[in-house]
């Protein structure tokens, strides 16, 4: 029997509405300065306080809030795209072929980072001068190259992920590279298919942040329809399907 969840008093839903305001204050300020530009003192301006120092009970440093507000864009960014890839199959369903899965959860992720620009420029784009990210950001932060990485891993169960004869042979020194990631996964873990997976998603990234940044504006009349194509060749050409 599970243990009924204890209702918040009014002193913490107080807390939780406040803290979720001075976030939205500052996702605006993202918005309109960018993150080096975020600061205490002016989301306590916005807020109609007369100093920062309110502030420091919820949040004790701009570090720490630019941490929560990473920590969100990577748990909603993750939520997206583990959706996606779990609407394509369930457990009364038969799941959709990996190539499928894949392109789903790459139109997930295009679809969150147009809606969401400011917060994915915070987590994908250039680093904030002077911040470092903690270590309780990875969880987060890895959700969706775990997920590319289970699609490899089921294509290659299916016998879905068999490298082309045409593929050249990954050298010593490259599979020597993979080592602090390698030692991490269990120990049977393929490196190519590792090799995989890394290009899959740095090539997903990188398409998303060329069209959001402008890098594509001008260049292609409908990107949602060519961004489809080359994520399907990419899988294609990965082993992912055919």
């Amino acid at each position: 029997m599970s243990t009924p969840r204890k209702t918040p008093t009014a002193r913490e839903r107080a807390r939780i509405e406040f803290t979720a305001e001075i976030k939205a204050v500052a996702r605006r300020q993202l918005a309109e300065s960018g993150a080096a530009a975020l600061s205490l003192r002016a989301v306590a301006r916005e807020l109609g306080l007369a100093s920062a120092s309110a502030l420091y009970r919820y949040f004790p440093s701009r570090d720490a809030l630019l941490t929560a507000l990473i920590l969100d864009g990577y748990t909603s960014l993750g939520n997206a795209a583990e959706a996606a890839h779990a609407a394509l199959g369930t457990a009364d369903t038969e799941p959709a072929d990996v190539l499928e899965r894949w392109v789903g959860v790459c139109h997930a992720v295009r679809d969150w980072a147009l809606a969401h620009p400011h917060e994915y420029a915070l987590i994908y784009g250039s680093p904030v001068p002077g911040y470092a990210a903690p270590q309780d950001t990875v969880a987060q932060a890895t959700r969706v190259p775990y997920l590319i990485g289970a699609l490899f891993t089921d294509a290659q169960g299916k016998d879905g992920h068999r490298p082309e004869t045409t593929r050249p042979a990954m050298p010593d020194d490259a599979r020597q590279s993979l080592a602090p990631l390698l030692s991490g996964l269990p120990p049977d873990t393929p490196a190519e298919l590792v090799m995989g997976s890394l290009m899959a998603w740095t090539y997903l990234f990188g398409a998303i942040s060329f069209e959001l940044f402008g890098h594509r504006h001008e260049i292609i009349a409908d990107p949602r329809a060519f961004f489809d194509h080359e994520a399907r060749r990419l899988g294609a050409a990965l082993g992912l399907g055919t």
